[in-house]
């Protein structure tokens, strides 16, 4: 009785809800019958989608076994400026902007007051932040700290051309190192501050240095890493705002100096600036190491410049812009990206994961997060956390009544329709999403996304609910990061934009994988790029520089791996990567990191590793669950008693997560060979510590195999 009396309850409620969303479609319709004649002459969105469907690019060589496009804009006035004052190294950039922007806001520290001990609501004790307000360097005293800073580096004994690492946190000191660095010619060697103890080793061993420079929270590594490292003779540390450096317990015979030290020796230094040219090598800058040893990028200040000239020429930038910055600066995006604001005179706020928003896990409760007190209106992100927001805005939602969830969804598809058409949907901004922007500081009209491909689905999702921009670029660290960037009127989803003012974009036939550039509707193959941002190839790795890289007709190229498809108008879409493509037994290719893309976006996954037997005919996947879905999911089968690791292993779990990706496998279009047949779920969060993933968060394929050889076996025995 009592079943069917809930059962006749639900379906009132269901009744209710959908009366309501109805009455609400109908007021909708009405007001769209009102206002559509005005929106029509205000908003023009004819000129909007003639500028969404425009030609980016042209073909300019063109034949069966390859096609190379180029942009069909002309530079802009950043880019343009840039040529008339002659600035071809970043030592040029910061005196040109220390000049121009000398008293404006440049690079920004948001002050720790204290940190406490917080008392969560099941008892545990956690330290948080007791935090203050931003506290501003000039453009004027950031050059002169970064000067002096270059100046004590030559007093203690480093020489111009000789390599120094950068082995810290992203912070305003990161960024006055390294042009304290550009400013007596000493090539800067980058190193992922989430990076294991063996691979910080080898990037330092490898380059020769005999000075590093690293942070308070980072320098006890070096307690062991010192025996591994034995050219290392100086080690200069950026201070703690709250707690004193402990110096005592290193090996012996190693310098270990405080930051604030080295920029107070170069104050009182006789040493000139040594200025490098063009051609000299900027950074030597370590990739994430995804298919194994991490490799040296050479990079020159010219290929620097190449990409910042190209990334001006295609994002919009306003003299009351102001940057969050939290990326690794070791990332080459990151640092170009804040390159660029420099360039323009936009202040870069400096922020963390762990401060970034009000909710985020070092914000003491009543503080605010460091994204509300900065304001910020351009931000950088890679599709990870993206993913992550995503993912929030979903559990927000579903977490509501039966007619919050409804309402969501119609006003989510009424914007995405009308945005589609051209037109801006301010009413329903105004009451709705500008609500779900005020997480980001309420004034964020940008985002980029790079380092990875960005699902369709979560590219529409952030750009409707935090009402922006989100621009999605495509690089390697091999090309300094440029490649092709989304024009910011493009209406479209998932493409990764026309070639970049700096560069040509060329594919090339890969017959393995039925890639052609005679394929259709459009041409198909290997993504080369060619151009002055393109590296000088591999520190100490000439083998694999001359299979990677060649020169043609005075341009240097490089082959990237990637599989992409160009459209009509010039776009280029990432498909593939050789790579991640598995023939299964049957015939089929499927590319793992495409499915991997999708199936990321379901809210049950944090983290996915598909693998394909080329002599079975399905693929198998292993999984990081959701820890807060996972125990939803318990409670929906009775097992909320158990824990994490007991459910991590319960064939009732295991099948309840398998439909639930089939389900969202369907939404996204995936063919059923591409789907995953059988699961295992791990009971591990997999983080660069355990070599499961790179600094960058990439999957190391090779090594989770090999970690979970055991469960593959099963999954396909069984």
């Amino acid at each position: 009785m009592a079943a069917v009396l809930m059962e006749f309850q639900r379906k009132m409620d269901s009744f209710w809800v959908q009366s309501a969303i109805g009455a609400i479609k109908a007021i909708a319709f009405v007001y769209d019958i009102i206002t559509l004649p005005v929106y029509l002459v205000l908003q023009k969105p004819w000129k909007r989608r003639q500028d969404s469907r425009r030609v980016k690019a042209k073909i300019v060589r063109n034949d069966d076994n390859e096609l190379t496009y180029r942009t069909t804009d002309p530079p802009r006035d950043v880019h343009v400026k840039m040529l008339q004052e002659n600035i071809d190294t970043l030592e040029k950039v910061f005196n040109y902007v220390a000049k121009t922007y000398t008293s404006k806001r440049c690079l920004g520290t948001r002050q720790i007051l204290s940190e406490e001990d917080e008392v969560q609501q099941n008892g545990r004790v956690f330290k948080k932040y007791n935090l203050g307000d931003y506290k501003w360097k000039t453009f004027t005293e950031a050059e002169r700290t970064a000067a002096n800073f270059g100046r004590g580096l030559r007093e203690l004994g480093q020489k111009p051309r000789e390599n120094i690492v950068i082995f810290a946190e992203t912070r305003a000191e990161w960024m006055i190192a390294a042009h304290g660095c550009f400013k007596q010619a000493m090539p800067i060697v980058t190193v992922y501050a989430t990076l294991g103890d063996d691979g910080v080793a080898h990037c330092i061993t490898e380059t020769e240095v005999t000075t590093v420079i690293t942070s308070h929270d980072l320098l006890p590594k070096f307690k062991t890493l010192l025996d591994k490292c034995p050219l290392v003779k100086t080690i200069i540390y950026i201070e703690d705002q709250l707690q004193k450096t402990e110096t005592t317990g290193f090996k012996e015979g190693v310098k270990i100096l405080p930051f604030n030290q080295v920029v107070k020796t170069g104050q009182d230094s006789k040493f000139e600036h040594v200025p490098p040219k063009g051609d000299d090598i900027a950074i030597i800058m370590y990739t994430s190491g995804s298919t194994g040893t991490p490799k040296g990028v050479l990079l020159s200040h010219k290929n620097c410049i190449a990409t910042m000239k190209g990334f001006v020429d295609m994002v919009p930038i306003y003299p009351d812009d102001v940057l969050i910055g939290f990326l690794p600066l070791a990332h080459v995006f990151e640092l170009v990206a804040e390159s660029v604001c420099l360039m323009t005179g936009v202040p870069i706020g400096y922020s963390t994961p762990l401060t970034l928003i009000d909710t985020s896990s070092k914000i003491k409760r009543g503080c605010k997060g460091d994204a509300t007190v900065l304001k910020p209106t351009c931000m950088t992100s890679v599709p990870l956390i993206l993913d992550r927001i995503s993912k929030g805005i979903n559990d927000k939602v579903n977490s509501g009544s039966a007619f919050k969830k409804s309402l969501f969804k119609f006003l989510y598809q009424y914007k995405v329709k009308w945005v589609q058409r051209g037109y801006k949907t301010p009413l329903i901004d105004k009451l709705v999403f500008k609500k779900v922007a005020k997480l980001m500081g309420g004034k964020v009209r940008i985002i980029m996304s790079g380092g990875a491909p960005l699902s369709a689905d979560t590219h529409e999702q952030i750009k409707t609910c935090l009402c922006l921009e989100l621009i999605q670029g495509y690089g390697l660290t091999e090309t300094t990061s440029g490649a092709t960037v989304m024009d910011y009127r493009d209406m479209t989803y998932g493409r990764t934009g026309g070639p970049l003012t700096v560069c040509d974009i060329r594919l090339v036939n890969w017959e393995e994988g039925n890639y052609r550039v005679t394929n259709k509707p459009y041409p198909q193959g290997e993504v080369l790029i060619g151009g002055e941002c393109v590296s000088q190839g591999y520190y100490k790795l000439p083998g694999k520089t001359n299979e990677d890289f060649f020169e043609e007709d005075g341009q240097r190229w490089f082959k990237t791996g990637d599989i992409g498809e160009i459209h009509a108008d010039g776009v280029l879409k990432i498909i593939d990567r050789k790579k991640d493509l598995v023939k299964l037994q049957a015939g089929e290719y499927v590319s793992l990191g495409k499915v991997e893309s999708e199936l990321k976006t379901c809210g049950i996954i944090e983290n996915i590793c598909v693998y394909g037997d080329p002599t079975k005919q399905y693929t198998v996947a292993l999984v990081v669950p959701n820890q807060n879905h996972l125990e939803e999911l318990a409670q929906k089968h009775g097992l909320g008693d158990k824990t994490f690791e007991e459910l991590c292993s319960s064939p009732i779990i295991e099948k309840a997560i398998l439909k639930e990706i089939a389900e969202h496998a369907r939404k996204c279009k995936l063919q059923k060979y591409e789907v995953p047949a059988a699961i295992t779920l791990c009971k591990e969060v997999w983080s660069p510590d355990m070599g499961l993933v790179t600094a960058a968060f990439k999957l190391k394929r090779k090594d989770i195999q090999d970690r979970y050889q055991h469960d593959i076996n099963r999954m396909y025995a069984s």
